[in-house]
């Protein structure tokens, strides 16, 4: 048994020194893709090679554009709906430790209990769905999101919709510079026209506008009255 244990601990040991490997190798997400870039012809290494991506994208706190814009690059605008699969799924990691309280929010403060409870709020205001497809929209990190989607209790099927509702704006936007060679060559990973990154979060706001204001702003006038 023990010789077993011994075993499993090697095993552990060297698929962490691979990851960590693997993760120096790749420094930055403009490596990674000029990286993926010599797979572009072979579009099964290049899918085998998108997934390990997705995997490890959390880890090292990536833009989850960042996959969009390889699946652009190495599908075109046929792979936007491979590119909301991605986004949802190495979305699911940090909003899967949020709720089994891996990633500790509640409890961590006061700021951050207020935090939760108004995110429980607005999600019961607005519907599960649409406040984490509205707060995708929003020009906010990806993981940030999905943590505090976890920690507000938010179940994995609004979870789920709403995040590949959210993001494929994000999808669109990024397989949008993937098809580009040029923008890749030159490692620009961010060159999108403002106004949609405007429109984008405008609507995201305006579908929150209602239900910010029903939880918050009235709760609080009828509490001082």
């Amino acid at each position: 048994m023990n010789r077993r244990f011994a075993l499993f601990g090697y095993l552990v040991a060297g698929l962490a020194g691979a990851c960590a490997a693997v993760a120096a190798w790749i420094a930055s997400p403009e490596a990674a893709v000029a990286r993926l870039a010599l797979l572009a012809d072979d579009p099964v290494r290049f899918g085998v090679a998108l997934l390990a991506l997705t995997a490890v994208r959390p880890l090292l706190a990536w833009p989850t554009t960042l996959l969009a814009v390889a699946v652009g690059f190495g599908y075109g605008w046929v792979g936007v709906p491979l590119g909301v699969v991605l986004l949802v799924a190495t979305a699911v990691v940090r909003y899967r430790l949020a709720r089994a309280g891996s990633v500790r929010v509640r409890g961590a403060s006061r700021t951050a209990d207020r935090l939760c409870d108004a995110g429980e709020r607005l999600a019961t205001a607005a519907g599960s769905l649409r406040a984490v497809a509205a707060t995708r929209l929003l020009p906010l990190p990806s993981d940030a999101v999905s943590v505090g989607a976890g920690a507000a209790g938010v179940r994995t099927r609004p979870f789920l919709l709403g995040t590949a509702a959210g993001e494929l704006p994000w999808v669109i936007v990024g397989v949008a510079v993937g098809v580009s060679l040029d923008r890749l060559a030159a490692g620009d990973l961010s060159a999108v026209d403002p106004t949609v990154l405007v429109a984008m979060a405008g609507t995201g706001a305006l579908l929150l506008a209602g239900p910010l204001y029903r939880t918050f702003v009235r709760e609080e006038s009828a509490a001082t009255a």
